[in-house]
């Protein structure tokens, strides 16, 4: 049967027009992207690299829109790393885990589960120093003393390398503490300030006293783009990376959670700090957390 030409014609039309218009909107969404990327090129002073960043916005994007999570993401300083790119640079490139197990024996004096406060923050208490990033040097550890003061990161980069550690290229939380005793302590990082690449050792420290160290799977998206909440549900436990445990709580509807201190900056997750949820089945924790704890005993 011929169709009538007004009506061939009317076709056509509406498809020009529908064409049209939905190439309009690509259009529009491509011009917002490039807004948008612009603006954070001239926050983070980085250059180009559209296509990442548009493919990581829309992952993030796509993750908050599900709205079945507690806690979600955001764009941050990494938006213009693919997650090779970021595992490469940001967690696999230090981290290396402790080739042997050997239990110390050591336990504090009367401490009964029961009487454990429901929350602890460190920061609460003066006991935890501002965050900082670590830059492309990934180092050996994170030390606080109780009287707040900021020990020198660099020293251990510069000066514990004759076993395992290797500054910049990583090494193990233990050996960083036995370093400590055997070095005598730290020096404050005013008198050796960090500089994110390894360097020559120079001598001074401080006694110091340590909080625990974890590892923990970092690599995947959803911890490369945390920005906020407490994070559940399913992650791997291939450790390539160490943040400090500086306490815990509970959310508004009783979820228990690690409150966990990050070197990213203040402009990862919240201001820097990270909560994961705790409790979980898995005995490896969230993200592998429970599977390499460290901590000094004298």
């Amino acid at each position: 049967m011929a169709i009538p030409k007004a009506l061939l014609l009317t076709i056509l039309g509406c498809a020009f027009f529908c064409s049209a218009a939905l190439a309009a909107r690509v259009l529009s969404d491509d011009s917002a992207m490039v807004a948008r990327h612009e603006q954070w090129m001239a926050q983070y002073s980085r250059a180009r690299r559209f296509k990442v960043f548009k493919a990581n916005v829309k992952f993030i994007e796509s993750f908050n829109a599900a709205g079945n999570r507690k806690f979600w993401l955001g764009v941050n300083q990494f938006a213009d790393l693919t997650n090779d790119e970021f595992r490469a640079t940001k967690t696999n490139k230090g981290f290396r885990p402790s080739p042997v197990k050997v239990p110390t024996g050591f336990r504090y004096d009367n401490v009964s589960i029961d009487a454990l406060p429901a929350t602890i923050d460190w920061r609460t208490k003066g006991a935890v120093t501002p965050i900082k990033d670590q830059g492309q040097c990934e180092g050996i550890a994170k030390i606080n003393t109780s009287k707040l003061i900021s020990l020198s990161e660099q020293e251990l980069v510069d000066c514990d390398v004759h076993g395992e550690d290797q500054g910049c290229a990583g090494g193990l939380m233990d050996d960083a503490f036995k370093f400590i005793i055997k070095n005598g302590g730290l020096t404050t990082e005013s008198s050796y300030p960090y500089t994110a690449m390894d360097g020559k050792c120079k001598s001074g420290s401080n006694m110091v006293n340590q909080p625990m160290s974890v590892a923990v799977d970092g690599g995947d998206m959803t911890f490369q783009f945390y920005s906020g909440g407490m994070m559940t549900g399913s992650c791997g436990t291939d450790l390539d990376h160490r943040i400090a445990a500086i306490g815990y709580g509970k959310t508004s509807d009783g979820t228990k959670y690690w409150l966990m201190k990050n070197s990213w900056g203040t402009t990862w997750g919240e201001n820097g700090y990270l909560r994961m949820e705790k409790d979980i089945s898995d005995k490896k924790g969230m993200c592998g957390l429970a599977m390499e704890p460290s901590y000094p005993t004298a």
